[in-house]
């Protein structure tokens, strides 16, 4: 899709062709994922006020400014996707591109703006953190059986990729995305699409769509023509301002910070909330619910300005407080305002710069690459701040969190970032002493966070310049990367380009990680890994033709597998699994750093975490690999490039021979049952899945003596 912008006025598009009234019903229904951003209360305060705040729209023809953040979000906790098993990264994807494929039948433009990393303030730290604890809870409660709401940990690399393929334009801001979110909807006159509160306070020129009311499943033709529309609710300040007696808008930011955001949550609120009377207006359930967002709406309607109503806040605190409180309440209050940076500019001419946030001596490749999002926020958060946050997952929470198998790769990113030209750095880094370089991590520990401190690798004097650092030549990046990962590069030379990185990480997955690591992981794990090319071969012209070799029947064999709903969870598999991916990340984070020294893997077929623990369920019962991959004998030798290659790094003991099969096992073999009809009742037109003569016996999965396997749900 072209990102330049047309010569058309968007504001007379959208207000003449687009803004049809229309009497479409809102569900009142919460999202599943009651987003903690924003204003405290507010977005339910409005949601349930909808007939005063918001308007139906039929949207159609127009640009709209999406909250990237907010999207991904939503599409994966509202699209009945498996949360436990660290993400159905395919499923994923064909939501998000049933998504702008809905936009796009509507000729609606979409321009996706991401969230970057932290500023140099680091205001945001304590949410983060409180998000963080959150997060840990959540997923503690879904790995014993329980709900929550926890995002696989590649959600945000799978979400940019689907972008690039189908085209949308998009950009990842170098800090929070709200106010250029604001800024560049109100440039365009086109709305924002969200589920941020924030958004209720920003003062948008042509209104903000919620993500909860905005129905991308349900598109409508507008009758008697072909044209297509979705139907959405569009939020205008101006009728939350008329509901409060005609409020200045401009009191808005005070009343958020009032509230509570993620910029603001200071104590000493309390004492201004305990001592003003605030006014309810009319009693009643709702009024009760929204108590604070009600009261203070209705006290500062009652004042000209922010001024006036800012001096009445600070009379009723100490006065020891009041100055200290007051800078504080205007500096959150500029959150508001609109950005200093043109992003307009990146979409028109590819880079943008946005002094307000961001230190302007670094690296050009370092923003632009940022900008492109080739670049993670963990790299500028730790570039910036020397500090990162490391994300929890469903994983054993008995045991040390998942992301210390690759600290050894993050030591590796620390070392080319601490080396950053001295113009680069800040003022906290000043501070620091030069030896040894460290940088702060916020980890799980247990069911809680701490921070640790992480010493930075010394890496050769070539490697000292971050500004010079894309100057190396590419056999010396590959060296660093495959050096870091512990992988030679003659193993990689069988595996397709597309699938080095994954293979290379899996190395050093297999050498790193602890007793729980089983053959049927490392098995499951590379089978998992052929979703992608066989999902290429089905659409192949030979296939189509029926010359394909049985991609498509092993294709459909795999997606039979795939653990179904309320499946026990095993830990120590998730545990396992969850390893790998926090290797993936860093070794996806080290190789973009290096300027992709080994291309870059599509990462939406590349794991499946239904796929993957099903794999593992079924091998641990009736299953070997041999027999399944016979369907396709392409598939089956590109498997053993990957097996091989990952079998020469491994433990010998994860090859030790099986011991004796227990009785039902025997008896399974015996009879000759196939994978497919123990599991879901149906025959393939392929041998057993368990015959005498084997030459991947060691891939096979010992199973102990008299031990009862699990049964097939």
């Amino acid at each position: 899709m072209d990102c330049s912008l047309p010569g058309s006025s968007i504001h007379g598009i959208f207000q003449e062709r687009v803004l049809e009234w229309v009497p479409i019903a809102f569900s009142k229904q919460m999202a599943i994922l009651q987003t903690i951003m924003g204003i405290r209360g507010l977005m339910s305060f409005v949601e349930d006020h909808s007939n005063e705040f918001f308007t139906d729209v039929k949207l159609r023809d127009t640009k709209i400014i999406v909250d990237g953040y907010a999207l991904f979000h939503r599409l994966y906790f509202n699209s009945n996707l498996e949360l436990r098993y660290g993400g159905d990264y395919d499923s994923f994807t064909d939501v998000v591109q049933k998504f702008f494929e809905s936009l796009f039948a509507c000729k609606i433009c979409p321009y996706v703006v991401l969230d970057g990393g932290c500023d140099i303030s680091d205001k945001k730290l304590n949410t983060l953190k409180d998000r963080a604890r959150e997060k840990i809870q959540m997923a503690h409660s879904l790995s014993v059986g329980g709900g929550g709401y926890v995002c696989p940990l590649l959600i945000r690399e799978v979400f940019i990729q689907v972008l690039i393929k189908m085209q949308v334009c998009f950009v990842q801001c170098f800090s929070e995305a709200d106010r250029d979110i604001m800024t560049l909807a109100n440039h365009w006159n086109c709305p924002v699409l969200s589920s941020d509160s924030d958004f209720c306070i920003f003062d948008l020129k042509s209104g903000f769509c919620p993500l909860n009311g905005f129905q991308w499943r349900s598109v409508n033709t507008i009758k008697g023509t072909r044209d297509c529309y979705i139907p959405a609710k569009c939020f205008f300040l101006d009728a939350l301002c008329c509901h409060f007696g005609n409020m200045n808008k401009t009191l808005l930011p005070l009343f958020a910070v009032l509230c509570g955001n993620d910029h603001v949550n200071l104590p000493v609120m309390e004492t201004f909330l305990s001592k003003v009377r605030l006014p309810l207006g009319a009693a009643n359930s709702k009024g009760r619910r929204h108590h604070r967002v009600l009261g203070l709406l209705n006290w500062l309607s009652r004042f000209a300005d922010p001024t006036e109503a800012l001096d009445s806040v600070l009379n009723h605190l100490p006065k020891k407080r009041r100055g200290t409180v007051k800078e504080l309440l205007c500096r959150s209050m500029e959150e508001y305002l609109q950005a200093q940076g043109r992003i307009q500019d990146f979409f028109q001419h590819g880079a943008y710069t946005c002094p307000d946030t961001w230190n302007p001596g670094l690296p050009p490749w370092v923003l632009a690459a940022l900008a492109r999002g080739q670049l993670s926020p963990f790299i500028s958060d730790a570039l910036v701040l020397r500090r990162t946050i490391l994300h929890t997952q469903v994983e054993n929470m008995q045991r040390p969190n998942a992301h210390r198998i690759s600290l050894p790769i993050r030591q590796v990113i620390y070392g080319l970032l601490v080396n950053a030209p001295p113009h680069v750095r800040n003022v906290a880094w000043d501070a620091l002493p030069p030896q040894p370089p460290t940088f702060s991590e916020v980890e799980r520990i247990n069911k809680n966070i701490k921070t640790s401190i992480v010493h930075a690798v010394e890496l050769p004097k070539d490697h000292s310049d971050l500004s010079k650092l894309t100057e190396l030549s590419l056999a010396s990046r590959q060296m660093l990367l495959l050096e870091t990962l512990k992988v030679k590069q003659s193993l990689l030379d069988p595996v397709p380009a597309a699938l080095k990185l994954p293979v290379a990480v899996s190395c050093y997955w297999v050498q790193h990680t602890e007793a729980t690591l089983k053959l049927h992981h490392l098995q499951a794990l590379l089978l998992g890994m052929l979703l992608g090319p066989l999902r290429a071969m089905v659409s192949s012209p030979e296939e189509k033709a029926g010359r394909g070799g049985g991609a498509e029947t092993l294709y459909e064999e795999l997606q039979r597998v795939k653990a179904p709903p309320g499946t026990r969870l095993d830990l120590d598999t998730a545990h396992v699994f969850c390893q790998w991916q926090c290797c993936l990340q860093m070794g996806l984070y080290l190789n973009q750093l290096l300027s992709t020294p080994l291309p870059e893997p599509d990462l939406t077929r590349l794991y499946s975490g239904s796929l993957v623990h099903g794999l593992c369920r079924q091998l641990l019962t009736s299953a070997s690999v041999e027999s399944l991959l016979r369907l396709c004998p392409e598939a089956q030798q590109l498997y053993e490039n990957l097996f091989n290659a990952t079998r020469s790094c491994a433990p010998a003991e994860l090859f030790l021979p099986k011991v004796k099969l227990n009785s039902k096992r025997r008896k399974q073999k015996k009879s000759g049952i196939s994978w497919s009809e123990n599991r879901v009742g149906t025959t393939l037109n392929a041998r057993s899945w368990h015959e005498g003569s084997n030459r991947f016996e060691l891939l096979m999965v010992e199973t102990l003596e008299n031990e009862e396997a699990p049964k097939l749900e």
